[in-house]
């Protein structure tokens, strides 16, 4: 079965392509050079024979007579095949041809005609027919016919024919032979990739297709695909963490309510207490809601189901509102919240509802991580380019370098903010929001090499942004 495989390779068809390619190639090549040859010859007897006759034409009717009876034993041999003399009957006078050729006419114009010779093999000759002077001095008395052998062009066909089949047998030999080399070694990778697929298939999700340096396309697909692998493994792993992350989040809440549910039916009948229980449930089970709701926010976002409510917006009519939302919760919580940038227009294009949610994430982390005496900044504008950008900074305790990566992943919570109420899904949502918007976000530190580092948020929308996309915003 391998054996057969080799000829229904894409290699060894490609192969029997260029060799048919290479065939006809060859032929028209040949045919070409025949034909200019073969044109060539013609062109040159044509000549040779038009030069005798003029010449001819110049001697007397006697000499002409001796020297077409003595052809075969003069020069004349050489050039000529055949001559004749004969009457305006067509009646042999003197010379070698012994009859007329049958279809030739009188004229200045050679003619190709064929020859059958009885009891031989027909052949073709070449024929010129003119008149000439008789012994009586009559213009056109006499007819001499002289004839010249096609013997030169059958023997360029025959040597052509002869070197296009020794050039081509071996030419044709080692392309297939090449071409089942190729198919082997092409066979023997396809199949090392099938193992390593059937691997895979089996459950082995570490098992890799042998790629190479991809110097060539069944290389790069490898490649390619080995890439795709990685990233479903790592959705995969995704997925049965975010699995056991629901699963200890929600676990927590729901055995709360559980216990105080179990608690009121064993307590007195007090309708003060019971009332409490029953609104401590209930907020357990909104923290259980909100976990679940923001999951499937992030898997219609991701999804890119959202980009139907993208529209032209105002940038900075954006950070206005949400600065004036949260500017109240500030200055409770004894920080100040500034703003830059928001004093003239900034086009965007996007989603405002999700671009507010991006914001106020964002600053409600700020505010809630940053210890009273604080500042938190919001800062809008536009780079050379014309593309928006967006800054949220606070001076709170800041994100380890080693941890920025990680906290836009779902339900991650560093050791810091471990005793500080929430999910762990708030910038798995930003994250999701942004790339949505073909934005870039970069976390880094407000104030490095300090106890309270900060951290600074910083969002580019490159690409998404800008007069080509946006209307006039008045």
């Amino acid at each position: 079965m391998y054996r057969t495989d080799i000829f229904r390779t894409a290699t060894f068809r490609l192969t029997l392509a260029f060799v048919v390619a290479m065939i006809g190639g060859i032929t028209m090549q040949f045919l070409l050079v025949y034909a200019q040859m073969n044109g060539y010859e013609s062109a040159r007897s044509s000549d040779l024979l038009r030069r005798e006759a003029a010449l001819l034409v110049q001697e007397t009717p006697e000499r002409l007579e001796d020297v077409v009876r003595e052809r075969s034993k003069t020069d004349l041999r050489v050039i000529l095949n055949g001559a004749g003399l004969f009457d305006l009957n067509h009646n042999r006078i003197v010379g070698d041809i012994r009859r007329w050729p049958e279809g030739l006419e009188v004229s200045n114009r050679t003619r190709r005609l064929k020859v059958a010779p009885p009891g031989d093999t027909p052949y073709e000759m070449r024929y010129l027919a003119i008149e000439v002077p008789g012994p009586g001095g009559g213009a056109g008395d006499r007819i001499l016919v002289l004839a010249r052998s096609m013997h030169m062009a059958d023997e360029l066909r025959y040597i052509i024919k002869r070197a296009a089949l020794i050039s081509l047998v071996p030419m044709v030999l080692f392309a297939l032979l090449a071409g089942l080399f190729l198919s082997h070694r092409a066979l023997a990778r396809v199949k090392e990739m099938r193992q390593a697929i059937e691997r895979i298939m089996a459950g082995d999700l570490h098992e890799r297709l042998p790629a190479g340096r991809e110097w060539d396309d069944i290389e790069r697909l490898a490649g390619a695909v080995n890439r795709m692998l990685d990233r479903l493994e790592h959705l995969l792993d995704e997925i049965r963490d975010v699995g056991n992350d629901i699963a200890h989040d929600l676990r927590t809440p729901l055995a709360r309510v559980r216990a105080r549910l179990e608690r009121a039916l064993s307590s007195s009948d007090d309708p003060v207490h019971l009332k409490s229980i029953i609104l401590r449930a209930t907020q357990d089970l909104d923290q259980c809601f909100s976990v679940i709701t923001a999951l499937l926010r992030i898997g219609e976002i991701e999804n890119g189901r959202r980009q139907a409510g993208f529209t032209t917006m105002d940038l900075s009519e954006l950070v206005a509102g949400i600065a004036d939302l949260y500017e109240p919760i500030a200055e409770a919580g004894g920080l100040a919240l500034t703003v830059e940038g928001a004093d003239r227009a900034i086009p965007l294009y996007g989603d405002m509802d999700l671009l507010n949610e991006v914001l106020a994430n964002l600053v409600d982390n700020a505010i809630k991580f940053t210890p009273p005496g604080g500042d938190v900044g919001l800062m809008v504008g536009q780079d050379e380019q014309g593309c928006a950008w967006l800054q949220v900074h606070d001076t709170g305790i800041g994100i380890a370098e080693e941890e920025r990566g990680a906290v836009l992943g779902r339900f991650y919570r560093s050791d810091k903010s471990r005793h500080i109420p929430g999910s762990g899904l708030g910038l798995s949502l930003v994250s999701a929001i942004l790339h949505l918007h073909g934005a870039t976000l970069k976390i880094s530190a407000f104030r490095p090499n300090q106890e309270l580092a900060g951290s600074v948020f910083t969002i580019h929308f490159s690409g998404w942004s800008g007069s080509e996309r946006s209307a006039s915003i008045t």
